[in-house]
Order: structure tokens, then sequence, then C-alpha cells
């Protein structure tokens, strides 16, 4: 089996679905054309626990975690399976690495999930589990946890990071569309070339070096997720940069792909 992929993806806001434009054919062409995956892991900037944790559930349900958006996102769900069997090795991929790791029998998929897995997935057939950040422990600490999670790739497990490339609400125009504010693009921009470089020092020092670093997350739970995928891929493995567009202005929806060179990596003319 060849190395599974690693993914990250902007999620932006829910409504994303309700006006389907180049992010989500973005997740359409992705789900298209990487390897099919046999679980799912799921690390998303909506779930934040003191630990690690980890979902059990056979049968996770669809939260809607969010206020204020049209009816017909609150009808959405996405009835994907548990696995249970995947949640227990990621407890013991942790613990080998000296991690610790909770489990909960409840937890649902949150937003940062099932918003882009509906588009990338939609038959919702493949089984999810959740991994939840810790907020407060800052980026070194989810590389940690993504290293730990690195022979997931080769069980034929898409580990899927889910947050925002950039997540300052003072950097939106609710309710259009207009040009990329300059400091969205800024940081971006900054983080795309950094992770071409793979320069982990600098990502791991982002709101002290980068250009606007702070102020493009001015908590850091929505970019711990990219982290994680950091660690999964290996040093010096380089991401393909995915830029569909910005949505509100201020929210850059990139998303970074790790991939194996064979058989056919995914390439932008696929997006």
């Amino acid at each position: 089996m060849n190395r599974h992929p690693v993914l990250f993806v902007s999620h932006g806001a829910p409504d994303v679905l309700l006006k389907p434009a180049a992010t989500v054919r973005l997740w359409e062409n992705l789900g298209a054309a990487l390897p099919r995956p046999r679980a799912i892991l799921v690390v998303s900037a909506h779930w934040a626990a003191r630990a690690p944790t980890v979902s059990t559930t056979g049968t996770p349900d669809t939260i809607h975690d969010f206020g204020g958006f049209p009816p017909a996102l609150y009808e959405m769900a996405y009835p994907a399976p548990g696995a249970p069997a995947l949640a227990g090795r990621v407890r013991e991929l942790l613990g080998t690495a000296g991690l610790p790791c909770a489990e909960t029998p409840d937890r649902g998929l949150d937003h940062g999930a099932w918003i882009p897995l509906k588009a990338m997935y939609p038959a919702a057939d493949i089984p999810v589990v959740q991994l939840a950040i810790q907020p407060f422990a800052g980026p070194d600490w989810h590389r940690r946890l993504g290293a730990a999670l690195r022979p997931l790739r080769d069980e034929g497990v898409l580990i899927l990071a889910s947050g925002a490339v950039t997540h300052n609400f003072n950097w939106l125009s609710w309710g259009l569309d207009g040009q990329p504010v300059p400091q969205a693009v800024a940081f971006a921009d900054w983080l795309g070339k950094a992770l071409a470089r793979d320069d982990r020092p600098a990502l791991i020092d982002y709101r002290r070096v980068a250009p606007h670093g702070a102020g493009a997350h001015p908590t850091e739970e929505h970019l711990l997720p990219l982290f994680a995928a950091l660690g999964a891929a290996e040093p010096g493995e380089k991401p393909l940069r995915l830029a569909p567009e910005y949505t509100y202005s201020g929210l850059a929806m990139d998303a970074y792909l790790w991939q194996d060179a064979s058989p056919a990596p995914f390439t932008p003319a696929q997006s």
C-alpha cells in the first residue's frame, strides 16, 4: 500500500456549502482524486480538550456548532460511521510516543470535520474518528502529536487537519466577498513559503516572525491542526499549496497536501 496523504484544509465559515465556489470544488476534486482511505482521522479546530482525546462512538452525530446561518445548514447531516478500532490505534500510537490520550464514547462530528467531508466524500461511507486539540499547548506540541500519528499513513488512514490559515473576525466583511485584506494575503503567502521550505523552526515561531502572525490568529486554535499535519509529514516532505480563494475578504481558504509521489499525485489542474 502506498503511503497515504496528509491534508490540511481551511474550513471557512459553515455556509461555504450553501454557495459552492472554488473551495468546495477543490474539496470535491480532492475526494475524487486522492487514494480512497479505509478510515479518516480528523484533527479539528472545533474540538478542544485538556488532553488529546479520541471519539470512540460507532455512530457519531452531526454537530451544528454554529449560529446565525440559514436553516438549510442545520438540516444537513453527515451520517458517516465511527471507527472505534482506529480510535484505539490512535491511543496506542500516542502512548508509545509518551503522550497522553483519553477517550470519549459520545463525541460527534463538529463542523470542522463534516463541512469539508461532506464535499469530499458525500456518500458518508468512510469511517471517521476525531482527535481533540489542546488550544493552550502550542504549535510544537501539536507537531509532536502529528509525528506520533505518522504510521497511520501506511495503514490506509487519511489524516485530515481542519482549521484556518487566517482567523481574525476583525478582518472579515460579512455578507460579501470583496478584495482580500492585505494582512491576510501577507500572512498566507508567508505561511506558504515557509511550508515550501519545510522551515519548521520559523513555522513554530510564526507569531513572532511572520507578518501579521499574531493578527492572523488572535487565538491559536484554528492554526494548531496545521502543525499536527506538519508533524505527520516526514521532515523534508514539502506540501502542495492549494489556494482557491478568500471568503469574506479575510478568510484564506488555502489547503496543503503532503502526498506520496506515486501512483498519480494530485495536481492543481485537478482543482
